[in-house]
Order: C-alpha cells, then sequence, then structure tokens
C-alpha cells in the first residue's frame, strides 16, 4: 500500500500511527506512553501522567479524544469505559 507520509518525521503534533486497549489496572502500566487518550464510554478517569502526576478528571463525555501523555489507567477511580491509547 502506498504511503505518501513514511518520509515525514513523526512527533507529538504528527497523527497517531498505533493504537491499543488502555486497560485500566492499578499496578500495571500501559505498555508505552500514549500522545492522546481516546474515551469511549463516558465517565471518570484516574491517570499516572507521563511525569508521574495523578490526575482525576470527571465527567469525559464518551467519544473524547484527550491530548494526554498518560503512562498508566488506574482502574480505582476510573468508570470510563471503551479506552484506547494512541501513539
Amino acid at each position: 500500500m502506498n504511503d505518501r507520509f513514511t518520509t515525514h518525521a513523526g512527533g507529538l503534533t504528527a497523527p497517531a500511527s498505533h493504537a491499543f486497549v488502555a486497560s485500566p489496572h492499578d499496578s500495571t502500566e500501559l505498555s508505552e506512553v500514549t500522545r492522546a487518550l481516546y474515551v469511549g464510554g463516558a465517565g471518570t478517569l484516574s491517570l499516572v501522567m507521563q511525569s508521574g502526576a495523578i490526575v482525576t478528571l470527571a465527567g469525559v463525555a464518551g467519544g473524547t479524544l484527550l491530548p494526554l501523555r498518560v503512562r498508566q489507567v488506574r482502574a480505582t477511580g476510573t468508570t470510563a469505559t471503551s479506552l484506547v491509547g494512541l501513539v
């Protein structure tokens, strides 16, 4: 398949090129730090950011794309569903 952008440098402002299920867990980090997090089902997120800061985001709407560098989605405090990490 032709890809016109194979020679373009990737960066945080470039579109995501990979996605994975971001399963909430209280002790296991994601397989890699995200460049964005997609929230399929509305709810609250309890996150560990790339910096190590812990943040809770309440009232996140389903279908939201959050441009956050996340290294862990904590199960405790997370009610949002269908989470996808984008890198």
